[in-house]
């Protein structure tokens, strides 16, 4: 996942012994009751545990994608679609080839920015998503350009009046509004696509640039130095374009904050002063100083696969709602000592499980004689942690019209902290997708909120996204803040102090002592929600509010109180 949950999970979801998980006095409900039919079915808790504890073993060696572990995910999923009677999506078959290349920077790199030399992974990660085999930049000049954005309807462009060619950029984390919440333009705290590493990186190599690197603070960031570490070294996959674009960047990657203040430093400029300035209005400096970047880049094609299972619809089978859940995470690292698994239990084993018991109620659904009118179609994505690169593959080659695409429901991390009194829909008020979620949640009586940490930028960071790019209204939502009983506070305090520091890393592993009640009821929310905008004839569209609004238009405007 673009990094953000177990950090944003905090407050999602409420956010690596063997004790029991509490049980509160309030049981959670494992059977949903089909509305006005006889036909029920059964959430099994049992199977979802494991689920996730098949796909997060040592055995599957943290499902990177083009290894090992994606040759055994892909056998568990495909075995499991066909055992529920789901058909294969893709003409029959169960997998959707998604080319993609694999950029591996060597660990022995010589880096100097400024009077400085650096050292990999500690003080500095760099790599290139170029066809370039060796890396050898010297004395380029670094120019600091803000947070990198050239956006037109906020009147603003850090490149504004300067000529990147054969320049490095350094550029802040996040957005402007992340600075100064109370200013007018970009959307305050809450991050816009223009804060995301992915669009500064593109937006210096269409500004010519030769390299981008992107300063880290944790707080803007929402994740650690160490994330970065573990994320962005050994193989790092991209798409296969038909058309590849010529001018990426050489170079790109992160530079740590105290690196990066002696570096302005070193220029006579107080990178403090800067980023306010920078906070401010648009801003480049030229930092009249060079950095000379030498490595080697190992370059590798191979193909993964996002696997695609369907039930289709006894009367509108053209029209499918999807589920998506990312199946990868970032695999092993056999330079570090001891553990050396990133085993994804809870990122996102525990949502691939997720849409697997999904999958199952609606085929228990469709058995009973009822189905549903429209197709429902599951896609376990590939290459999600290196760019959303599954979803975004099938996005631009989807099986099934994205004109017929009713709308996305997506499961990426679930909830590990027990049942809440509360409801996180992430980026709250984009669409009247989210207005079947309410309703799935009257019974429960659970409030509706939107994440408390919209800075962390988690709209833009999990497969969804892809389609809300294409106006297919997506919802990314599960969990709360609130635990619903003492028991369970205490239970979920300790839970986390226990998790703290998994996210990417190899401690995220599966434990018994999870308490997944809450998790199965937001699988529970998920199916009513799902269940009944397949069988009706809504289309719902973004808010007039919502960048993507012009792709799929509402009908209805958004009752701001409610967010």
């Amino acid at each position: 996942m673009k990094p953000w949950f177990p950090i944003c999970a905090i407050a999602l979801l409420s956010a690596c012994g063997s004790e029991q998980a509490p049980t509160s006095d309030k049981s959670v409900a494992n059977e949903v009751t089909a509305a006005n039919t006889s036909a029920k079915v059964a959430f099994n808790e049992t199977r979802f545990r494991q689920d996730i504890k098949v796909l997060a073993s040592d055995e599957f060696e943290g499902r990177a994608p083009t290894t090992k572990g994606e040759q055994l995910t892909i056998e568990y999923l495909t075995n499991a679609f066909t055992e529920m009677g789901l058909q294969g999506a893709n003409d029959g078959s169960y997998v959707q080839a998604v080319p993609m290349i694999s950029y591996t920077a060597s660990d022995e790199q010589q880096i100097r920015l400024g009077d400085s030399t650096l050292q990999h992974r500690k003080d500095v990660v760099l790599g290139s998503r170029t066809a370039q085999e060796a890396i050898s930049i010297k004395d380029a000049p670094l120019v600091f350009v803000g947070y990198g954005i050239n956006a037109p309807e906020y009147q603003w462009n850090d490149y504004q009046d300067i000529d990147m060619t054969g320049k490095i950029a350094v550029v802040l984390v996040n957005d402007p509004g992340f600075a100064h919440p109370e200013g007018s333009k970009f959307n305050g705290r809450a991050m816009t696509y223009y804060g995301r590493w992915s669009y500064k990186y593109e937006e210096a190599s269409r500004q010519g640039a030769l390299g981008a690197i992107i300063i880290h603070d944790t707080k803007p960031a929402s994740y650690p130095w160490s994330v970065v570490e573990n994320s962005w070294t050994g193989a790092q996959q991209d798409l296969v374009l038909e058309n590849q674009p010529n001018n990426r960047v050489q170079v790109e990657g992160w530079v740590t904050l105290e690196k990066a203040k002696a570096l302005f430093e070193q220029a006579g400029l107080s990178l403090e002063n800067v980023s306010d300035r920078a906070a401010s209005g648009p801003l480049n400096i030229p930092l009249n100083q060079t950095a000379s970047i030498s490595f080697t880049n190992k370059i590798e094609y191979a193909n993964s696969y996002n696997v695609v299972a369907t039930l289709p619809g006894t009367q509108a089978a053209d029209e499918h709602i999807l589920f998506t859940a990312h199946w990868d995470h970032i695999g092993k690292d056999e330079t570090k000592t001891g553990d050396q698994i990133y085993n994804g239990a809870l990122d996102n084993a525990s949502g691939t499980a997720g849409i697997l018991e999904i999958a199952r109620m609606y085929a228990q659904y469709a058995k009973s004689d009822q189905g549903v009118s429209r197709s429902v179609t599951f896609i376990a994505t590939t290459g999600e942690e290196q760019g959303l690169l599954g979803s975004r593959f099938y996005a631009e080659h989807p099986l099934f019209p994205l004109d017929k695409t009713v709308a996305v429901f997506n499961v990426d991390s679930t909830n590990i902290y027990g049942r809440t009194l509360d409801y996180t829909i992430v980026g709250k008020g984009q669409s009247e997708l989210e207005n079947y979620l309410l309703t799935a949640l009257e019974p429960s009586q659970r409030k509706a909120r939107r994440e408390s940490r919209p800075e962390s930028g988690g709209f833009f960071r999990s497969d969804h996204f892809s389609f809300a790019k294409k106006g297919v209204p997506a919802v990314f939502a599960g969990g709360g803040s609130e635990p619903i009983d003492d028991a369970v506070a205490q239970y979920k305090a300790k839970m986390r102090e226990i998790m703290k520091g998994c996210y990417h890393n190899v401690c995220d592993e599966y434990r018994e002592d999870w308490d997944l009640s809450g998790a199965i009821e937001d699988l529970q929310v998920y199916f009513n929600a799902s269940r009944a905008l397949a069988n009706s004839k809504d289309w719902p569209g973004y808010y007039s509010g919502s960048e993507f609004h012009t792709l799929r238009p509402a009908s209805t405007e958004y009752k701001t109180e409610d967010k």
